[in-house]
Order: C-alpha cells, then structure tokens, then sequence
C-alpha cells in the first residue's frame, strides 16, 4: 500500500474530508510551472535595472525541505535535530571545513526569523533565484546595497507581487494541458469517499476564477455524464488565506455567480455553495462535527498539517509528491545499501579491535590495569587493524557517496539527511497522520481502511 502511516487512523471514523487544491487535488509539472514563476520573477528585476537577465532556473539547485539561511545567504539541509549536514553558500556547495566553521555551534530553529523553510513546490523559484542573487550580491554586481536578509525580502515580495498580477495563472489557466498531470484516480478516490457518506470539502488559497477553470480541467473528463467537480463537495472554499483561515475567525463571503461575484454572507453555511475566506470553526460549526472527526489533507507541511493538527486536532495527511521517485530509487539502491550495512558492520568491528588494543598499548605504557602482551607485538596488531579499515573505507566510499545523492545529486533524500532523517521528515512524523505521494492512492485503502502504524523503533531494540 502506498499510504503511509505515522498515527493509527480509522477511516470509518472520519465524518469530513477536506482537501487542498494546488500539489493536492491537482498535480502540475513542477519544472514547468516554477520555470514560468521564474521568469515572471526575473522579468521584474530586469525592469528595476539589476543584472539578472543571464540567469536561468536550475530545477536542480533547490528542492523542497530546505532552509534558507537568510544572514549567511546559505541555503542547508538539516537533520531532524536542527544540525546542517549539507549547504551552499548562493550556488557554491560548502565544503566540510566551510560547513563545521559556519554552523558547529548552530542548532537550526524555525521558530527564528533568520531561518526560512522551504516547504512547498512554489519555493523552489524563489530559492533558486536567491542563490543565484546571493553569488551576484557577493561579487559586487547589486545595484543596491542590500545584506543578504534585505535580498531575500527583496525576492519574496518581488515573487508575492508575480503572483498577485495574475500573468502566470492565466498562462496557466490559457494551457493547463502543459501544467497539470492528469490523475483519474483523483476524481473516483473522492466519489468512493462521498458516496461513502462522508462529507468533502475543498478548501483552497487560490482564487475562484483560477480553482473552476483548474478543476474543471482535471476533474470533469473523469466523472459520471452530467457530473461537474463542484458535485462532490459539500462545500468549496476559495482565497481561504490559509494557515490564517484555521487559526482566526474571518467573515465568510459568498461567491453568487461564474465571474467571482461576492456579496457578505451570514448564517448557516449552505451545502453546495462556494465561499470566499472565512474560517474552520465556521466549517466546524456548520458540519457539527470537530476535532478527529475531520481530516485534512494537503501539501504544505506548515499550511495544512501543522496548524491544523496543533490547533484544531483534526487528522491529517500530508501529500509528498516526490515519494514515489525517492522510493523507486531507493528500491533500485536496496542491493548497495545491504552492502554498504555489511561494509559498516565490518568497520565497527575493526574499530573495536583497534580501540582495545588501543587502550591496552595505553596500559603498558602508563603502567595500569590488566594488559596483555607487550608493546611491539601490540602495535604490529594496530597496524595490521589500520589496513584492514583503509581497505574497508575505500569500499565504503563510493557507496556511500550514492547513498546521499539518491532522487537529487546535490542534496540527496527528500526524507533523509546523512544516515538521520531530514528536517522535513521530523515535521512529517510529528503533524501528518498519514502522508503518500498522491491523493489517488487512497483508492488502495478505501474509505473504509483502518491504517495501523508500524511499532517505533528506539536505538537499544535488537536490529
């Protein structure tokens, strides 16, 4: 089954089910659509005069799951634990010496300002153009004098401002044919979950026009005749201006007619209605129900997961796109990773070995302790030792190599950061109550699953 699951989950249980849109309900060409963002981005500061217009989007620069390091101008990949195990500095990787003397004594804390987290598809524009500009900042070549927080100030409100002229949606909107990928089993997984008797909501920070032209684009050619997508929802709302939309209490308005007409809304929400902003204790309300009676699912770990889980306690699930090409190339990796296991397995022994006689070549020297043999012979066995673990590293090496390059060859393993978990998997496991790669897969479970998850493991459990 390709749904997986942090926190045991009941689907029987759940009573509502609502849904994102963007990198959710609908899967876009991600090269394409930030390769576009990219452009309408570049355009902008081509205008202001700044010498950009040589640049290029490298799809391979950033991925999602990253931090920005917005006063060093870095960008790193940090453990679970806050400690960076990989960085660069604009588009220069940092070296190991480079890396241990800018952040030995760092613990990364998203809490803090300084640190920005990339957490959705619709970063990786942005932070490729920052690198990109960091290099420029670095050579001389700004024409203003900017530190490297006021540059990626500059590049968030310059991208806010893209996406706020509409030029790139309504390219989108113009040829969704080269945007989305297609997905079937979108449309039948949620006709399983409605006539199941649940509830469906579609709950979306994009605006009314750009959501009807979008879904019924990738819906509509998948349903029953004579069935549009607003059919499966009890209610849609539009430009919900999530994470606020979970956390305050916003005035709903509704949308009254195809061209996006409002008009302020009080009362009881009305089943079949699409709404403009408003809030999740209203939807709540509305429904009757609360708490884990609901779950949500959607792509941005912060947006749709953490605050919905940390202030509503509704269920969660997180879609993670880039799972399945992480999972195929860890599946075609699986025979080098037993190898590089043994191969480490092997380099502890060794290390034992050299260690005690280590300790006991210590003995003899300091006259202390328990000692076997004398110093000649153990130092001949310390030698020996010391070979054997060359032969061994120089095995290990490139395997490992491959081990952190696998699904990117600059930053390795969405989920993974060295042998640890990545930053972004601690956030998963803490907020998604179940997380895949795409909402189709819930055709596997059914709406009726019960999803069990698999016993924790802890560092003294016999492997």
């Amino acid at each position: 089954m390709h749904l997986y699951c942090n926190r045991t989950l009941n689907l029987r249980s759940i009573q509502a089910v609502g849904y994102d849109m963007d990198y959710t309900l609908i899967h876009y060409d991600v090269h394409q659509w930030e390769e576009r963002a990219y452009k309408y981005l570049k355009e902008r500061f081509v205008q202001e005069g700044w010498p950009v217009d040589h640049l290029q989007f490298d799809p391979n620069l950033v991925r999602r799951g990253l931090v920005i390091d917005a006063h060093k101008g870095n960008i790193l990949k940090t453990n679970r634990f806050g400690f960076v195990k990989r960085a660069v500095h604009g588009t220069k990787l940092l070296e190991y010496d480079g890396l241990r003397e800018a952040y030995q004594r760092t613990i990364v804390d998203l809490n803090e300002t300084r640190w920005i987290f990339l957490n959705t598809f619709f970063s990786l524009s942005e932070g490729c153009f920052y690198a990109q500009l960091v290099d420029l900042l670095d050579e001389g070549k700004i024409p203003e004098h900017l530190g490297y927080v006021d540059l990626y100030h500059r590049v968030r409100r310059t991208l806010d401002a893209v996406h706020a002229e509409g030029r790139l949606k309504a390219e989108i909107m113009a040829h969704p044919e080269h945007f989305v990928r297609l997905d079937p089993d979108v449309p039948l997984a949620l006709l399983d979950q409605k006539h199941s008797g649940k509830k469906l909501l579609l709950i979306t920070n994009s605006e009314w026009s750009y959501t009807q032209h979008m879904m019924s684009f990738a819906f509509d050619r998948f349903l029953p005749e004579g069935m549009g997508w607003r059919s499966l929802f009890d209610v849609v709302i539009v430009s919900a201006r999530k994470p606020d939309f979970f956390t305050t209490t916003n005035s709903f308005f509704e949308v009254v007619n195809g061209e996006g007409l409002l008009r302020p809304f009080v009362g009881d929400l009305k089943e079949g209605a699409v709404y403009f902003g408003g809030s999740a204790r209203a939807v709540e309300r509305h429904l009757g129900l609360s708490g884990d009676e609901l779950l949500y699912v959607g792509d941005h770990v912060f947006g749709d997961v953490q605050v919905t889980k940390s202030i509503l306690r509704w269920r969660t699930a997180l879609i993670v796109n880039e799972l399945e090409e992480e999972i195929v190339a860890a599946e075609a990796f699986h025979a080098s990773q037993l190898l590089l296991a043994e191969l480490m397995k092997e380099k502890e022994r060794l290390e034992a070995q050299y260690s005690a006689l280590r300790l006991n070549l210590q003995r003899i020297q300091k006259g202390y302790g328990p000692q076997v043999g004398d110093p000649a012979s153990t130092q001949a066995s310390m030698q020996q030792l010391k070979l054997q673990l060359e032969e061994v590293d120089r095995k290990i090496a490139p395997l490992a190599r491959q081990s952190t390059e696998l699904g990117h060859p600059i930053w390795g393993p969405l989920m993974r950061a060295g042998n640890d978990k990545s930053h972004l998997a601690f956030q998963l496991e803490r907020y998604a109550d179940v997380y895949t790669s795409r909402v189709g897969h819930f055709l596997e479970a059914t709406p009726f699953v019960y999803l069990r998850s698999p016993r924790g493991t802890l560092a003294h459990d016999q492997g």
